[in-house]
């Protein structure tokens, strides 16, 4: 399976919500977009509310997610 590449849509700034991965250098972090589809929000109800993300956003957040997890859960050699 292959992710997309967030590279541009993913930001981490220091002086910006603590460092933490944020869209398009905006205030809204990866982990509010996951919690949100956590908590059983969908897509469009995301945009919605936050009509500045779109759909290669929170795709994005997925994928950085499922990057970060794979590096996380990688043996260690």
């Amino acid at each position: 399976m292959l992710t997309m590449n967030y590279a541009d849509i993913i930001t981490i700034e220091p002086g910006k919500r603590s460092g933490k991965p944020c869209i398009r250098g905006m205030r809204i972090t990866v982990s509010d977009v996951l919690e949100y589809l956590a908590s059983g929000m969908t897509e469009d109800e995301i945009i919605s509310d936050f009509p500045e993300l779109t759909k290669d956003d929170i795709h994005a957040c997925l994928s950085f997610a499922a990057d970060r997890e794979k590096k996380l859960s990688a043996p260690l050699t």
